[in-house]
């Protein structure tokens, strides 16, 4: 939830002219995530509250969201019992959101501001992984496979970007991260880190340390990039980057989202650079981002809308619960944890259509299965939104306005 928000925050910020019509929805969607995040924080410096309910005892119901009755445990993150990963990622969110509402609400701004550098103060200070912390909570579903550091350098770089601080610069030089990776996602985010910090070296200078934020933030482009002669991720024959079986658009978004901005950090700085003898131009990062936005939207050989409501082909089956179950207006009785599994096994499309949700999308050969059963496919989430709406926003106007 809280890289849901940093990701959005960050569409708002880099791409606020290209999206007048929508920008008050941004902010108001962003709200809506600090308003909760800032409750969870209540107890800092002593406790940050991370998840309510059991993921083990809610993924074994199949309810409406009016209708749950699975215990709604709280559970928290402290000093003796830390999780950095979290923790950081809050403080991420707080400090990219306090620029949002800078200009216009000033005093909910700093409230925004003073939190995320208490939860990032708590995250450094209180070093520890998640998933040591909360296992039976956490795992299998939210487990951290990055460990703690990528956290902490994007949150110190998003609390550089929202102070200028240089103290929170230095941090992040101090962790440095040598490791190359070719995939941003809610649990990995050495990649955007770098290209967030890379607007440094563009805009402010180039000392040593912060040229290597960009140099890691152009040899991840090279990793994604199909004409690259160091290309790591695959594609698919329609030509989806392919990196995971699991809602594989998330990495798509995620990763379009960086290519989206690096390019206009590269047009802001008149500047290429070369993957091998492949000469990258903001140009080809945006034809690449726009193949990828393309290809979620329609142009792909299945001619299915992997969005939601969009288009006239797009999946009817998703894995949720409430577009799944007949809504309260239809059926106002409570339906039961083991009585909505009809639902979940009914060979009908779901009567609610959740507008917009971008699902996990095709395997490697193009195909999809539109079942509730194959989550890993058909299964929606935020943290896939929220990362499209900057390459939407950034393809929405002709390229270089």
């Amino acid at each position: 939830m809280a890289f849901t928000i940093t990701m959005l925050s960050w569409s708002a910020l880099e791409f606020p002219g290209r999206m007048p019509d929508e920008l008050d929805r941004v902010r108001e969607a962003v709200r809506w995530g600090t308003d909760y995040l800032l409750k969870a924080s209540t107890s800092l410096p002593d406790a940050l509250y991370v998840q309510v309910g059991d993921s083990i005892v809610d993924h074994k119901c199949w309810q409406r969201p009016e209708d749950m009755d699975t215990p709604r445990t709280a559970y928290k993150v402290t000093p003796s019992n830390p999780g950095s990963e979290v923790a950081a990622e809050t403080a991420a969110a707080f400090a990219a959101a306090s620029l949002v509402f800078k200009k216009i609400d000033r005093d909910y701004s700093k409230t925004l501001l003073r939190t995320a550098k208490m939860a990032f103060t708590f995250a450094n200070e209180n070093r520890g992984n998640y998933n040591d912390s909360l296992p039976s909570v956490v795992c299998p579903f939210y487990c951290s496979h990055s460990g703690y550091h990528d956290e902490l350098l994007w949150g110190s770089a998003w609390l550089y970007k929202a102070t200028r601080n240089s103290s929170y610069l230095d941090f992040a030089r101090s962790v440095l991260i040598d490791d190359d990776c070719d995939t941003f996602s809610w649990d990995n985010k050495l990649p955007g880190a770098r290209v967030l910090l890379s607007r440094v070296s563009h805009g402010d200078g180039d000392s040593d340390a912060i040229s290597r934020f960009r140099e890691g933030a152009e040899r991840f482009a090279c990793s994604i990039l199909p004409e690259s002669p160091t290309v790591s991720v695959k594609y698919t024959p329609g030509g989806l980057m392919y990196k995971m079986k699991g809602s594989n658009l998330q990495y798509v978004t995620s990763s379009t989202f960086l290519l989206s901005t690096y390019a206009r950090y590269l047009k802001f700085s008149d500047r290429t650079f070369k993957c091998g003898s492949l000469v990258v131009t903001p140009i080809l990062l945006r034809k690449q981002a726009k193949k990828q936005v393309d290809y979620i939207l329609g142009e792909n050989p299945k001619r299915m809308s992997y969005m939601v409501g969009f288009g006239d082909r797009f999946p009817r089956h998703i894995h949720h619960r409430a577009s799944s179950l007949p809504s309260i207006q239809q059926t106002s009785a409570p339906i039961g944890c083991n009585e909505g599994f009809t639902s979940l096994n009914s060979p009908d499309p779901n009567p609610n259509i959740l507008t917009g949700a971008i699902v996990g999308g095709p395997d490697l050969s193009d195909e999809f299965e539109d079942n509730r059963h194959n989550f890993a496919q058909s299964e929606p989430a935020t943290y896939i939104n929220a990362a499209l709406i900057g390459p939407l926003s950034y393809l929405a106007v002709k390229f270089p306005s």
